[in-house]
């Protein structure tokens, strides 16, 4: 590698200088993506059409939840009533702040986890031994007033834009968790209200073509830790989810979200729903666009599995002990991206 190259805090500056993937991003021969063996199904997970939502075809709409949630722990929505103005925009305002020159880029470097405006590379680099090809820029965006002024004021309209497309996806996610809330029995203001004042968090993922696709990752296989996650993509696959034994990849589809299932509201379902790994893979030729929303409770709350949900004489004990986020989401950084779930430091005791 080039030394200008290693001089580099970011994998999207590397990029442009190697023919060759640094050793640091090569992962060990056990943990490669090995693309051959992964399905490519066009129905790889199920599409919910929120058109009937608030109609007379509610229940039906519900039991797709339900279906989707327990067997898939991820899926498509359709009919969101997010702008595809507004979507438009936010893909184009991410790839802009990626094109800019490094130097106005890195001005918001930072490898501190807990700062709530950052750019930064790979997943943590304080812990890992294997670096991810991926930058990211990631944003606290709940209550925006209180962070907006962190965020980037380059490009010109980044703040609008971005505060625009949090604002819709917000409005997206309350519908979404009272249909979840729903389908798991309970009432629809039930998930909701175990949340304290709320958390939303984004992150715009970008992935630089890479030479040697096959011996790295975007991220590796892992389970989101927040409650629930709203993906926004390029039209440039990389989504891979696990599912029967086997990786699966998920093309975008045109105006749609995909939306997976986190820790929070596994244990909140005591495990009806669950989290499931996913990945992302990157591609020769290609730079890919992905923006996450992550929709989480309050640091303050204390998340525990619903009380409706569990009944000891039906031999169905509370599978977690009650803990406040902060103390998860310490946890979930500190140990980095791992394919088994930060959720086994929660589970309730069996003595």
């Amino acid at each position: 590698m080039a030394a200008s190259a290693m001089s580099k805090l970011l994998v999207s500056d590397i990029a442009s200088a190697v023919d060759h993937v640094p050793s640091n991003y090569i992962r060990p021969i056990s943990d490669r993506p090995n693309l051959s063996e992964v399905e490519s199904s066009g129905d790889s997970i199920p599409l919910i059409d929120l058109q009937d939502l608030h109609g007379p075809n509610r229940a039906d709409i519900i039991h797709q939840f339900s279906h989707a949630c327990s067997s898939y722990g991820f899926f498509q929505i359709k009919n969101h009533g997010v702008p595809t103005k507004t979507i438009e925009r936010m893909i184009t305002i991410a790839r802009e702040f990626f094109h800019q020159p490094e130097s106005e880029r890195v001005k918001h470097y930072s490898a501190d986890t807990k700062k709530t405006t950052r750019l930064s590379t790979s997943f943590n680099v304080g812990t890992e031994k294997v670096s991810n090809w991926r930058d990211y820029l990631r944003l606290h965006c709940y209550p925006i007033e209180d962070f907006i002024n962190e965020w980037p004021s380059s490009p010109i309209t980044f703040k609008e834009t971005t505060a625009e497309y949090a604002t819709s996806v917000r409005a997206l996610v309350l519908t979404l968790l009272e249909a979840i809330s729903e389908s798991l029995g309970l009432a629809k203001d039930r998930v909701s209200n175990t949340l304290g004042k709320h958390g939303q968090h984004m992150a715009l993922n970008y992935y630089p073509p890479c030479p040697q696709p096959e011996l790295t990752y975007g991220l590796p296989g892992h389970k989101d830790g927040n409650l629930i996650t709203v993906l926004l993509q390029d039209e440039v696959s990389g989504l891979q989810v696990f599912k029967d034994g086997k990786w699966i990849a998920v093309h975008p589809v045109p105006n749609t979200f995909i939306v997976n299932i986190g820790d929070q509201m596994q244990v909140i379902s005591n495990d009806k729903y669950k989290s499931v790994l996913h990945r992302a893979i990157v591609n020769s030729d290609k730079e890919r666009i992905s923006i996450p929303t992550f929709y989480c409770p309050s640091e303050d709350a204390v998340i525990g599995p619903a009380q409706e949900l569990i009944n000891e004489e039906e031999d169905c004990p509370a599978l977690y002990r009650s803990f406040t986020y902060a103390e998860y989401y310490e946890k979930f950084w500190d140990r980095g991206l791992a394919t088994e779930s930060c959720l086994d430091s929660f589970k309730a005791s069996t003595t």
